[in-house]
């Protein structure tokens, strides 16, 4: 199952070398790339041609977001959730995750610290839960704009019928994301138990396109069973999907899943593919996940000197924020909101890069 295996090498065959930097430089000025090649690159990838894909990736990042990192408020209001992903640790079947909800006074206590901490955007993240109605969510949504109109919103909520997307979109809400996790039908299926469908999640994220949400996608690398060949799936998904956000993580293992005891993937694994995403989707908004920070004490700066151009630090109340537990060892659940923040902003800034507190669109949908 190994992948990307030749990327922490110090050495590597010249000839395969030359080639596979050849193929980052012709991906990078057309922007598009054969499934032949995109593959060839995974499977020959080097230390050196490694290096070279990360600068290739940031100079193109650089394009259209020069070297501003865009900083988003992250609220996870709830961990209940109705799905049993085989990967995630708030999965309806795990019994030991102590569950909560955040009530509508507390989210508008998280976006009143955030706002005074000077973000432009709300990111509300949680569970597939029930208890909150579309009528809840979007009185949420409809607040926080009327509060604070100069602010942006992402819903990060899961599959919904069409007619939720658009009430939520109606109520003022700006970007949804819901990440694909891969774009092979057969390994989503090995990460998701029935009913959930691979079918399904392909619909779900062209209504939000249909509707006008800026979209983000995204997905795993190294989860389990995932192949080379499934990766190449998910950057030719990406290169004809072209969401706006895409976010990219490394698979971490929590023992509470039917997971339990797979491989956790490396920073470097990931790093390669935040930096061929950024070929391939220019344009796109790219977090640094906190998943990165997680792997490797510095792997946030890593993702952003590989072309990602987004971090969202937690403003999550600090009593439940270790309850949102995702994955293993998650990061950051004792900081404190301003802690959180002044920390981000001065590992960006350590890496060569420029906080920018405002809403941060994509290039293409900027708000006057």
């Amino acid at each position: 199952m190994a992948i990307i295996q030749n990327v922490e090498n110090l050495h590597s065959d010249k000839t395969i070398e030359d080639k596979v930097i050849s193929l980052i430089d012709q991906l990078s000025a057309t922007e598009n790339s054969t499934e032949k090649d995109l593959l060839y690159i995974l499977n020959n990838i080097s230390k050196k041609s490694a290096l070279h894909l990360y600068k290739t990736a940031r100079e193109k990042s650089a394009l259209y977001y020069e070297d501003r990192v865009y900083m988003r408020a992250l609220i996870e209001f709830t961990n209940y959730c109705k799905q049993g992903c085989n990967y995630c640790g708030i999965r309806a079947f795990n019994s030991n995750v102590d569950r909560y909800r955040l009530s509508k006074e507390e989210i508008l206590d998280c976006c009143k610290e955030g706002y005074e901490l000077g973000y432009k955007t709300f990111v509300m993240q949680g569970g597939e839960d029930n208890f909150f109605s579309d009528e809840m969510i979007a009185d949420i949504i409809k607040t926080i704009k009327e509060t604070y109109p100069d602010c942006a919103i992402t819903l990060s909520f899961g599959e919904k019928p069409k007619e939720s997307y658009q009430k939520y979109f109606d109520a003022g809400c700006d970007r949804y994301l819901l990440r694909h996790e891969t774009a092979s039908k057969e390994l989503y299926e090995h990460l998701h138990p029935k009913p959930m469908s691979f079918e399904n999640r392909m619909k779900c994220l062209n209504d939000l396109k249909d509707i006008g949400f800026q979209v983000g996608a995204g997905y795993m690398v190294g989860s389990p069973r995932q192949t080379n060949e499934d990766l190449v799936k998910d950057l030719l998904f990406l290169k004809e999907f072209q969401p706006h956000m895409c976010g990219i993580g490394p698979y971490v293992c929590h023992s509470d899943t039917p997971f339990k005891g797979e491989r956790t993937a490396t920073v470097e694994e990931t790093r390669v593919m935040v930096a061929l995403t950024r070929l391939l989707c220019p344009k796109a908004l790219l977090p640094a996940a906190t998943a990165m920070g997680t792997v490797d004490p510095v792997g946030r700066e890593k993702a952003l000197k590989s072309g990602a151009n987004v971090v969202m630090p937690k403003v999550t109340p600090r009593s439940v924020r270790a309850k949102y537990e995702l994955y293993a060892d998650m990061i950051c659940v004792d900081d404190e909101a301003s802690h959180c923040r002044s920390c981000i902003e001065g590992r960006i800034n350590m890496a060569g890069y420029q906080v920018d507190l405002q809403r941060g669109d994509h290039v293409d949908c900027e708000v006057e």
